[in-house]
């Protein structure tokens, strides 16, 4: 079965929540999407607020606090919010994309070849959390002639180190404290050796319930996992589909697909979310020749509409400011901005 362009889009939309909110808690969502990109304090309330019919932003806080949820470096070895059991089963599964990066990034490379440094660090975090210089501090103690950056960059990635609040609370502010996520959480640690035989392919499953139909180089744009293409060959009851181009495409044979006919409405979105970084075309989402108008540091955060990419906003004083439309909209897309818009800043001045 060949699927079009069209049907990509909507069956993501679809399964992303963004053709229609769900009444999901905010935990079951994040969980459904397997974690939300938190490299920024904001974009994980907005990526809610789009996909949830009642959204309480103290009420994620709250959770946050309680260590019920958790931000931390996971997909990419970018920081990520999850609940507490995905936060170490999908850090475990990710654990060689942090040392690739250890190992690879230039700031961290004086710190790669340390012997014993996991329990070095261990060490310095004995007594409790520690903000980032403490740890840095402490480290360096250990290894007085390596820069203490590259110290506390090896920290995050070779520990699953959770950034305690208030940062990332909404409206919250704060330096970067870490505390160990079992510590943390009281969840115990996921042994990175049993994640790949016995977890992998159900992460896979998660994956495409929310980002499928996909290749196996999307599961790799989402994750930064390399070599999973045999992996997800040899993931049971998968089945197979094929884009307009040939390739093939993995599913979950009970998640639904779009007809390409639904209504994508007008959506408000954070700067980064991950409905943009889980495909190796980001094509799907974003419509030819705009892509240049996003990207990792672009201009604003983000406005869909009829299933692309049409605008980008900024919170400013608490109101919603567009920045730039990138095509002109139709009388019902007005609407519906204008309506999204009402809904953004109601939750701006919470």
């Amino acid at each position: 079965m060949i699927l079009t362009e069209r049907q990509l889009n909507r069956t993501l939309l679809l399964r992303q929540h963004l053709l229609s909110r769900a009444s999901l808690t905010p935990a079951e969502m994040i969980e459904h999407l397997v974690g939300l990109q938190a490299q920024e304090s904001m974009p994980p309330f907005f990526a809610l607020a789009a996909r949830l019919e009642s959204f309480d932003p103290y009420a994620l806080s709250a959770q946050l606090e309680s260590s019920a949820l958790v931000r931390l470096s996971s997909l990419r070895s970018t920081i990520h919010m999850h609940t507490a059991a995905d936060a170490a089963l999908i850090r475990a599964w990710t654990q060689p994309v942090h040392d690739f990066y250890t190992q690879r990034v230039e700031i961290v490379r004086p710190a790669a070849q340390l012997k014993g440094f996991a329990e070095a660090a261990e060490d310095v975090l004995a007594l409790g959390a520690l903000p980032n210089a403490a740890l840095e501090a402490g480290l360096v103690e250990h290894f007085p002639d390596v820069p203490a950056k590259a110290l506390g960059l090896r920290a995050r990635n070779e520990l699953p180190l959770v950034q305690l609040p208030p940062r990332g609370l909404w409206k919250g502010s704060g330096g970067l404290v870490y505390d160990l996520l079992p510590r943390w959480t009281g969840v115990p640690p996921v042994a990175v050796d049993d994640v790949v035989p016995t977890l992998a392919p159900e992460i896979v499953r998660r994956y495409l319930r929310a980002f499928g139909p996909a290749t196996a180089a999307d599961i790799t744009t989402w994750s930064s996992l390399t070599r999973l293409g045999p992996v997800v060959k040899r993931i049971e009851g998968l089945v197979t589909y094929r884009d307009e181009a040939g390739k093939t495409l993995y599913d979950v044979p009970d998640a639904p697909l779009a007809t390409g006919e639904e209504h994508a409405p007008v959506r408000l979105l954070g700067r980064f979310d991950n409905v943009w970084l889980s495909h190796a075309n980001r094509e799907r989402i974003t419509a030819k020749g705009t892509r240049k108008e996003w990207g990792i540091g672009g201009g604003g955060a983000v406005i869909i509409g009829g299933g692309h990419l049409i605008g980008l906003w900024k919170p400013v004083d608490g109101k919603v400011e567009v920045v730039k439309l990138l095509r002109d909209l139709t009388p019902d897309e007005r609407d519906e901005l204008a309506e999204e818009t009402v809904r953004v800043e109601s939750l701006l001045a919470s």
